[in-house]
């Protein structure tokens, strides 16, 4: 399997690209970013790219892929529902729409939250740009798509927020959170478990297009 990975620097990616590169059925992973990784991998190729509603000047390194991990997302605190949607379903959907014309057979996991609203009309401003890209993610032409919707994620492996006081906390809090994620599955998931989980739903299909922290846990 031939894997584009979108946010290979954040929290969610690096463990999704650890994942990726440890597994023996994924045979390439081309991360594009803002930022290079820093990690060298036989497995590994880079394009580091600045704008990321106009992709047409590496369209031709994005064909021939089997699946596309898109872990970038940024939150919305502190920022108004305009200048959130262009970071969040703007840029989602230009990716998108380019890897669905490239790749007619490709299977696109997208991460979401739990709370995410399909609905499109409820009263959490991110909930309701999230939800708006989930469903016009799913009617593009992929071969699948699949709306991941984590609650809590730790971190293992090395696996570090960029966001200094949150990576504290995540330190804090490790043990509790070792605790949660094997007595609440609906509330708590690990980077490992993220990234085994999207391999394994591109590999092998799911029967469900979202699946939240217990559907993770248990793919």
């Amino acid at each position: 399997m031939k894997v584009i990975l979108f946010g290979a620097t954040g929290m969610v990616g690096q463990g999704v690209l650890r994942e990726c590169l440890l597994d023996p059925g994924v045979e390439s992973v081309l991360a594009v970013g803002r930022s290079a990784t820093g990690q060298a991998n036989p497995k590994l190729r880079e394009i580091v790219h600045a704008d990321f509603l106009d992709f047409s000047g590496i369209e031709s390194q994005l064909a021939g892929f089997d699946a596309c991990f898109f872990c970038l997302g940024v939150s919305s605190l502190g920022m108004d529902e305009e200048r959130y949607q262009h970071l969040t379903y703007d840029i989602t959907m230009a990716a998108a729409a380019t890897l669905a014309r490239l790749n007619s057979g490709m299977v696109f996991v997208y991460v979401t939250g739990r709370g995410t609203d399909s609905t499109e009309k409820g009263s959490l401003m991110w909930a309701r740009v999230k939800g708006k890209t989930e469903n016009d993610l799913l009617k593009l032409p992929f071969k699948a798509a699949y709306m991941f919707r984590p609650a809590g994620i730790q971190p293992l492996h090395g696996v570090k927020s960029k966001t200094g006081w949150v990576q504290a906390i995540y330190v804090g809090t490790a043990p509790l959170l070792s605790l949660l994620n094997r007595v609440a599955p609906a509330y708590m998931t690990t980077s490992e478990q993220v990234g085994r989980a999207m391999i394994g739903v591109a590999r092998d299909g799911y029967p469900k297009p979202i699946l939240e922290s217990e559907d993770i846990n248990a793919v």
